[in-house]
């Protein structure tokens, strides 16, 4: 755990990518107390210079070289080669590491949190570790648990509607660029995907397993499963790649141990420390990307019973994979430590 400190020295490792950037406004939003903050990237951005607390930063190329001394927390989103390489050794050495890939994430020794959810699980960090889980998983997760609180869980059905941005600034880049040239009648680069992704949908994130999930669907399962502490819990997922720019959306199914009105639902999750139920059918009024990029909490709309199953529940979920789902949650984590 970290010492206690008015203030810390902080490192980002992958500074300038999407995730990176995200960081560094959320550690200025919420007034991290931040003493020297050191930035990290690969060569091509090294020398760039990016703002934080109206200071200035040049970033710094990372390479085994890379010095970390005096370093209290460092938050890596970058490659799972990074996470791999520095993650570990970091951790030995004291650094406090909230790390964003998927490469600790099931390690028994390194806690996933989510810290509506789980922030308790910090208590059994044993690495120097702290791992935050997929941008799917984690609204998923805080959805769930003010469920299982009321009334229950015994399976979850989920199907990811997944925005470009969790890939990264160049499929960010992508789809713009089709965009243009498909409204131009012209011709579209493929490039980050394996098809075109404007104006299409993509049923496949990540590689495919020889039982025929993707990879991003294991990770939904496992983790949901570490952060509910819940092993046997009965869920699936089918995730789906769409032209959005920026959010996450999910539509979940849940099958509980108790019957539970659909106001009632609606109660629990408005309840929920960073949940925000945004549900009136009567006014056309549920969540959309559109609407929740850049914020911070997940929404949950369209709640309603589900009559095909016993004690069956429908709700959507929309959430900033960027905010909730990467940046805001390493920060919350960092915030939960120093405290």
């Amino acid at each position: 755990m970290l010492k206690k400190k008015q203030a810390y020295t902080v490192a980002i490792l992958g500074a300038t990518g999407a995730v990176g950037k995200e960081s560094l406004e959320i550690l200025e939003e919420r007034n991290f107390p931040i003493e020297t903050l050191r930035l990290f990237s690969s060569k091509r951005s090294a020398g760039d210079v990016l703002s934080c607390q109206g200071k200035e930063y040049k970033v710094e190329e990372l390479t085994e070289a890379s010095s970390f001394a005096g370093v209290d927390i460092a938050f890596v989103s970058a490659t799972d080669t990074i996470s791999r390489d520095y993650g570990a050794r970091l951790g030995a050495t004291g650094v406090v590491v909230i790390d964003d890939s998927a490469v600790f994430r099931m390690d028994p020794d390194v806690p996933l949190v989510v810290p509506e959810v789980n922030a308790a699980a910090l208590r059994s960090m044993k690495r120097g570790i702290v791992a935050i889980p997929n941008c799917t998983t984690t609204p998923l997760v805080m959805a769930l648990k003010p469920l299982r609180d009321i009334a229950g869980i015994k399976r979850v059905v989920v199907t990811t509607f997944q925005s470009v941005s969790g890939t990264g600034s160049a499929a960010m880049d992508e789809l713009v660029d089709q965009t243009k040239a498909l409204m131009a009648f012209q011709d579209v680069k493929v490039q980050v995907y394996p098809y075109q992704i404007a104006f299409n949908l993509l049923p496949q994130v990540g590689s495919f397993g020889d039982g025929g999930d993707c990879s991003e669907e294991v990770k939904i399962v496992q983790e949901t499963r570490k952060i509910l502490e819940m092993p046997s819990l009965r869920v699936t997922a089918t995730t789906v790649r769409v032209p959005v720019l920026r959010c996450h959306s999910e539509a979940i199914n849940v099958e509980l141990d108790r019957p539970l009105k659909a106001n009632d639902a609606r109660a629990a999750l408005a309840e929920m420390p960073g949940v925000i139920v945004y549900d009136d059918p009567v006014k056309k009024l549920y969540p959309m990307p559109f609407d929740v990029s850049g914020k911070d909490e997940v929404y949950v709309g369209r709640v309603r019973v589900d009559e095909s199953i016993t004690n069956g529940l429908n709700l959507w979920v929309v959430s900033d994979n960027l905010r909730k789902g990467a940046a805001l949650n390493a920060v919350q984590i960092a915030e939960c430590l120093i405290q």
